[in-house]
């Protein structure tokens, strides 16, 4: 985790910004629940326990901040709360998502599965990709157990 927050670091001082404590708190909450898909407010009440003088205003910042710079992603599943996702280092892309619209879980899918559909929007359209998103709704594997049991 510290060698991830180092990296970070250096990217916020690229951009002329400095890893403040309340900074360093936000990321570490997002490195230690990164399979959580996080809003602000549960990655702010996180914060709170690590730098209880942290605001919400200052977490909303940060986490616009880590969007701005590409360290994390904001997203939204269609329940209207925007959620923070850390982009895994070298990710060239988004990664996927799979969505089940039983139980609200989330599985995330690393692989790039678009990488010949970009090739087709830029060479048909001339359009240069620089990134994309993918949620894919449907039914999860433990769902349709229960769904076969009953």
């Amino acid at each position: 985790m510290e060698g991830r927050i180092g990296r970070i670091k250096a990217q916020l001082h690229e951009a002329s910004y400095k890893l403040t404590p309340q900074r360093e708190a936000t990321v570490r909450v997002l490195l230690e629940n990164e399979k959580d898909h996080l809003s602000a407010e549960e990655v702010f009440l996180c914060v709170k326990e690590i730098a209880p003088d942290t605001g919400l205003a200052t977490v909303y910042r940060t986490l616009e901040l880590l969007t701005e710079l590409r360290v994390v992603d904001k997203i939204n599943f269609g329940d209207g709360v925007s959620r923070y996702d850390l982009r895994k280092e070298g990710a060239k892309h988004f990664h996927h998502h799979l969505l089940c619209l039983e139980c609200g879980s989330v599985e995330e899918v690393q692989e790039d599965l678009l990488e010949d559909v970009e090739k087709i929007i830029e060479e048909r359209w001339n359009f240069l990709v620089k990134d994309h998103r993918l949620t894919f709704q449907g039914i999860c594997s433990s769902c349709k157990k229960q769904t076969k049991k009953a």
